[in-house]
């Protein structure tokens, strides 16, 4: 196998990639280097059909021809290698704690005690548990999952499907997925069966942007591994669709776009517990509020109260749950308070109006005495006469 390659600058990137298609009969990929500029596309076809010296002084006098300036070509042939088997050392088993083990089907990684296995090739569709959004929903996944207790759980945007299978593998019931691409849902599915969860996890094709901006059904944790334009949209729709009490998990957020994501669920009732970082990327778990019972108020208890410095070199502080929750304990002790005072004014009263009641009645009492008293004296006297 040889590789073929163009380095040029971005204006000339798709005349190059369509040289190399034209010459070779094949696929050029074209890779962006941001430090310095270039693009450089590329092809790997499996013999050149002349010595490299003439292809590449072929592909010169091409490229002078369609374009002056300054360019690069570069052929050279690749190893031989299993390329079947040499991918494959790139998809490692990834452990989620104590809770999941995700691993490809060929991987003999065995499950530690207690430990939920998730097998999971990789194809089309995104989601393998090694990028850095997908590994921060499913650690937040394990970690809001409360033992013996019903929770329910909706994937919007499911990809491969990984997270409502991890979902299903944990204790969720009910789990729905969907997903607008319609390859995402084929291989959702067909990872469902293979997980033997197919009858509990079956992904829909559905487009988040026409779903009604209210629903019926409401879920206890909800997944949005989406991009940061398509989160900030349709947030009144994912927020409509949490439980009282709910967790909402939100991935796929460049560092940048972080803050305009967490004002925006913050301005719909939502409070951030949870973040996570990892080189370019924001993840972040939002809480609803509600009734928590005490593993959940235990749960959000983690301190996020930390300092970033985004992109645009701003300074931001993301408020802590812990001050949003003394807040909202200080703001119950005052209407209790204030409550408390109202029903005090209430018994005051009532025991005002009580004596005067009783004091009128006395005092009507002694009228009448004092008026049958004047009676009788009045009639004693006609009787002397």
């Amino acid at each position: 196998m040889w590789q073929v390659s163009i380095t040029t600058c971005a204006a000339r990137e798709e005349a190059a990639a369509r040289l190399l298609e034209e010459a070779f009969h094949l696929s050029a990929a074209v890779y962006h280097d941001a430090r310095t500029g270039k693009r450089t596309a590329t092809v790997y076809p499996s013999r050149l059909g002349a010595p490299p010296p003439q292809a590449r002084a072929g592909l010169s006098r091409a490229l002078r021809r369609l374009f002056p300036g300054r360019f690069g070509v570069l052929i050279q042939k690749l190893p031989r290698q299993n390329w079947a088997e040499s991918w494959k050392r790139h998809f490692k088993p990834v452990e989620i704690g104590g809770a999941l083990l995700i691993k490809p089907g060929w991987s003999r990684r065995r499950a530690r005690p207690g430990q939920r296995v998730v097998r999971l090739d990789p194809g089309l569709s995104f989601g393998t548990g090694h990028h850095a959004t997908t590994f921060f929903c499913l650690e937040q996944l394990a970690a809001c999952r409360r033992p013996g207790a019903g929770q329910s759980f909706l994937d919007i945007g499911a990809g491969s499907g990984i997270l409502a299978i991890a979902a299903a593998k944990l204790g969720y019931s009910p789990v729905q997925a969907f997903d607008f691409d319609p390859e995402a849902v084929r291989a959702g599915r067909a990872n469902a069966r293979r997980n033997r969860v197919g009858n509990r996890v079956r992904p829909r094709r559905l487009d988040l942007t026409r779903l009604p901006a209210r629903s019926r059904k409401r879920y206890d944790v909800i997944c949005a591994n989406l991009t940061a334009d398509l989160l900030a949209g349709q947030a009144e729709k994912i927020r409509a669709r949490l439980k009282p009490g709910g967790q909402l998990i939100v991935a796929g957020i460049l560092r940048a776009e972080f803050c305009q994501i967490c004002d925006k669920f913050e301005t719909l009732g939502l409070t951030l517990a949870k973040n996570g970082v990892n080189k370019e990327w924001h993840s972040g778990r939002f809480e609803c509020p509600g009734c928590w019972n005490g593993y959940a108020v235990k749960r959000c208890g983690e301190k996020v109260g930390r300092r970033f410095i985004l992109a645009d070199g701003k300074e931001h502080r993301l408020l802590a749950s812990t001050a949003m929750r003394s807040k909202k304990k200080r703001c119950m002790t005052k209407t209790l308070n204030l409550i408390h005072e109202a029903i005090r004014n209430t018994k005051h009263a009532f025991r005002q109006s009580q004596q005067r009641a009783a004091k009128a009645q006395k005092h009507r009492y002694e009228r009448r005495k004092v008026k049958e008293i004047i009676r009788l004296n009045d009639w004693s006297t006609e009787l002397e006469f």
